[in-house]
């Protein structure tokens, strides 16, 4: 089996022209981690209504770059039993910015950004710590998340 991936944009948001290879990228991901018969989704936003979804969800009044939201229920079709993962929310406004502090293109952030947001979906959690720049990560979904990074850096998504 293999997995579902629905990519979409904020409601009148400007789309990426890069977004229709966000799937393929999160699909080859997900087959990098061993995930199979997940069904997940990701929207692309600004930061206000990023800053909405934090304020709500994490009580923090302020944009993010990322926010993932674990769902965990299953579902048979014709196809077969699938995982509801969730959903990725990501701020193309707040990209461009975290590119410029780590120091990376806005590629590789991206890159970062939706695996950091899969492996959430998938349980995982880094606690307090969060990738610094020049720091390499110790706790278990960080090291994860630089190591699928590394099998996929030469995927492009934002040339």
């Amino acid at each position: 089996m293999a997995n579902r991936i629905i990519v979409s944009v904020q409601e009148n948001f400007q789309e990426p022209e890069w977004l229709c290879r966000v799937e393929p990228f999160l699909s080859r991901a997900m087959t990098s981690l061993g995930y199979d018969g997940e069904e997940l989704s990701v929207l692309f936003c600004g930061d206000q209504f990023m800053q909405e979804l934090n304020r709500t969800y994490r009580g923090i009044d302020a944009p993010t770059d990322v926010l993932s939201f674990e769902n965990g229920d299953e579902y048979t079709d014709d196809e077969g039993t699938w995982l509801c993962a969730g959903d990725i929310i990501i701020s193309t406004e707040t990209l461009p910015k975290n590119a410029a502090y780590f120091e990376v293109d806005e590629n590789t952030e991206l890159k970062r950004l939706l695996v950091h947001g899969l492996l959430h979906l998938n349980g995982m959690d880094h606690g307090e710590e969060h990738i610094e720049k020049d720091t390499a990560p110790e706790c278990e979904m960080l090291v994860l998340q630089e190591k699928v990074l590394d099998q996929l850096k030469n995927e492009i998504i934002i040339r």
